[in-house]
């Protein structure tokens, strides 16, 4: 599993622990080996995939005789490594997806487009812009956007940007929405899109049918 914090590997020993060790900021994505059991490995994708924010990007490593595995399998996975690893080809991998995703390598930045979060100074800026944004501002926009393309609940955000012992409602979603929009200006507003009837994505979905 790869954390947020400048993306460091850290190894999970089973689909369990991933969700028991899981950072505060969320996972940034999942290299999976097969080793012996490609099935094993693919329960562990489907189970990523499956969470109620999918995890992505997500690489397999297989070996050469497992490549017929992948067959009808990918949805599960964002990419494959061949064993033996070559670790310069499986960061360049890597670097590719999360760029395609709009999420850059530094550590300390968020990068989606034209806006910029920093996650040490709370500090955001579009087109070079410096954005005057409250704490719950920069919180909001910080868990879109490292999360290009999932739809989110107006409950999920709550729970999720607020905090579970929050006890306002879903309008507090949505004035905060608003707000953001504003700051970022009618050019850029277009960043945070409405789900009608569910609630908010960041972004282009990457879905296609």
């Amino acid at each position: 599993m790869l954390d947020r914090a400048g993306y460091p590997w850290r190894a999970i020993a089973t689909p369990e622990s991933a969700d028991s060790d899981e950072p505060e900021d969320g996972w940034s994505g999942a290299v999976i080996c097969s080793g012996d059991d490609p099935a094993g490995a693919f329960v562990v994708c489907r189970q990523l995939r499956k969470r109620e924010v999918p995890l992505a990007p997500v690489i397999v490593v297989v070996r050469s005789s497992q490549l017929t595995e992948l067959e009808l399998r990918e949805d599960l996975f964002d990419d494959i490594c061949l064993e033996p690893v070559n670790s310069d080809e499986l960061t360049t991998r890597l670097a590719h997806l999360f760029w395609r995703t709009g999420r850059g390598l530094r550590p300390e930045l968020v990068e989606h487009g034209p806006l910029v979060l920093n996650l040490e100074t709370y500090q955001a800026a579009v087109s070079g812009r410096v954005l005057d944004l409250t704490y719950m501002e920069y919180e909001l926009l910080r868990f879109l956007s490292a999360r290009p393309g999932k739809v989110f609940t107006r409950e999920t955000l709550l729970s999720r940007v607020w905090g579970y012992e929050y006890y306002g409602g879903a309008r507090t979603v949505d004035v905060h929405v608003r707000r953001v929009r504003a700051k970022l200006g009618e050019e850029h507003a277009h960043l945070i899109q409405t789900v009608r009837s569910v609630g908010y994505r960041f972004g282009q979905t990457t879905w296609t049918p």
